[in-house]
């Protein structure tokens, strides 16, 4: 089944990823592609609509981002935001003015009626982040909305189909942003709503079933999300076929190891494969205090072993791996800036005989993959699993990595989850864990002294881990925390809390 596409063109702004997942929550399948695609390339992706997407230029500087103007002309419904809002002014013979202050955060704004606006409330709150604004609409084009600083907040030519709005509709801080966003996909676009996960999960199931039929497939299995939907998924088109590799490095949170082989070789059926290399990882780890020698000594013992335990199945014809989609767009694509490169199963490709590399998600959203992964039926435990870092613990143990630093750490962590779980935050907290930091503080606990290291609780909220805020945890939840921690958990006798966003810092602490 061809899917009905809006195309989303990358200017570079830091809600860019925001705004493709925000359409395709509509139930619409969008792309995020780089903004010089050419027309031909346009016309070949067919789009219902094109979203231009904000950016840090200014339409007047030397090199800015640009698109020709034939795109106008396609009879393809354009919507701009932000920097997109202000190119469409620039090229359609508009003016586009520098501010003597730049506009950020939340701001008072009105709506004329507008096809745009339909069915939103009239006075509203938007959110604003610019520096230069649209002073004069193009001819032909009529304001669709203001606020008390920019007279062109909103602007349109309905008849052409074009629109531009100053401010991100796709932030949770613009009221109502989701159905102005709805009302250009269905509204204007006359879109369909064609995108939903168990349609996915049929397409997967059946083209995968006819590119696997009959051959070996092989999946690294790390217990995540990603790899975790990406093998299931797999699974339903291969069977037997498939074979998962599970390493237990002894890194993993509490319980998490015992629960990888429960779900996926009990209760699914996979042919799993548990190599136990806790020994092995732990005397490697062994006066190691540097966390990029961790990283590089867990990421290479990792390999050793997966490749261990892939000689023993002998040549597959695919490997799977649960790359998703931002994987993708922060690879680079076409003039796309190169953010990171992802190799989702580090280095296992140069290690492993295979004929090629079945990639299930690779068009799918996190959240989309959390969907999917509830369509096939894994539990909510795996499902909305955390993001957890490859190294694991031995990461969120300042210094050397002991088993008693990781039995401590496992049952603080273990109950820092618990009790957020109970307290009904879970879904809204993106991230929270446990860390040992190196430094030792005198306790007192039974009339006797002790001197153990600090355990730091971390929290945040975030969208896209790009930026993040630490959350805002009631007092009440915190007390329980740490009463339980010094309580029931060895060597631990001061809990503090980490309040500091991302920037300038990072969610994990190594």
């Amino acid at each position: 089944m061809k899917h009905e596409r809006v195309l989303v063109l990358d200017f570079g702004g830091q809600y860019n990823q925001l705004i493709a997942r925000r359409v395709r929550e509509q139930g619409v399948y969008c792309d995020l592609l780089p903004f010089d695609m050419s027309i031909e390339k346009i016309k070949e992706y067919a789009p219902i609509g094109i979203i231009f997407t904000g950016g840090p230029n200014s339409v007047y500087e030397a090199g800015a981002p640009d698109v020709p103007a034939e795109i106008f002309s396609l009879g393809i419904p354009v919507l701009g935001i932000c920097y997109g809002c202000q190119l469409i002014a620039h090229k359609l013979g508009g003016k586009v003015t520098h501010a003597d202050t730049r506009e950020y955060g939340k701001s008072e704004i009105e709506y004329k009626a507008s096809a745009l606006f339909d069915g939103v409330t009239k006075n509203n709150i938007c959110w604003m982040s610019h520096t230069d604004y649209v002073s004069e609409v193009p001819a032909g084009f009529a304001v669709s909305a203001t606020t008390k600083t920019c007279p062109a907040a909103a602007f349109e030519n309905a008849e052409r189909k074009i629109y531009g709005i100053q401010f991100h509709t796709e932030v949770h801080h613009t009221l109502e942003g989701e159905k102005i966003l709805r009302n250009f996909l269905y509204g204007v676009c006359k879109a369909k709503g064609d995108w939903t996960m168990a349609n996915f999960v049929d397409e997967q199931v059946s083209a995968l079933k006819n590119k696997l039929a009959g051959k070996k497939v092989l999946c690294a299995m790390s217990g995540g999300v990603d790899s975790a939907v990406a093998a299931t998924l797999v699974h339903r088109a291969a069977g037997d076929n498939l074979t998962c590799v599970f390493v237990d490095h002894g890194l993993l949170r509490k319980g998490e190891a015992e629960e990888v082989v429960s779900v996926f070789r009990d209760k699914l059926g996979m042919n799993l494969i548990k190599a136990d290399a806790r020994e092995l990882f732990l005397s490697k780890l062994k006066g190691v205090s540097e966390p990029e020698k961790k990283r590089k000594i867990i990421g290479e013992e990792f390999i050793k072993v997966f490749e261990k335990e892939a000689k023993k199945i002998g040549a597959v014809d695919f490997l799977v791996q649960g790359t998703i989609y931002p994987d993708v767009i922060e690879s680079g694509k076409g003039a796309s800036a190169v953010i990171k490169s992802h190799h989702n199963v580090g280095g296992l490709p140069s290690v492993v005989d295979f004929k090629e590399i079945v990639e299930p998600l690779r068009d799918l959203f996190k959240d989309e993959v959390r969907k999917v992964g509830t369509e096939l039926g894994l539990p909510d435990s795996v499902v909305q699993r955390q993001p957890f870092p490859g190294p694991g613990l031995a990461i969120r143990i300042m210094g050397e990595v002991t088993e008693e630093k990781l039995q401590t750490l496992r049952d603080a962590d273990y109950i820092m989850r618990e009790e957020i779980a109970k307290a009904g935050l879970d879904r809204e907290i993106w991230q929270y864990f446990a860390v040992i930091t190196s430094t030792n503080t005198v306790g007192v606990m039974g009339d006797a002294r002790t001197y153990e290291p600090v355990i730091a609780l971390r929290a945040v909220t975030s969208v896209d881990a790009m930026t993040a805020d630490w959350a805002r945890i009631p007092y009440d939840v915190l007390e329980r925390i740490s009463s339980r921690i010094i309580n029931e958990v060895p060597h631990a006798n001061r809990i503090v809390y980490d309040i500091t966003s991302k920037p300038p810092a990072t969610i994990e602490w190594e």
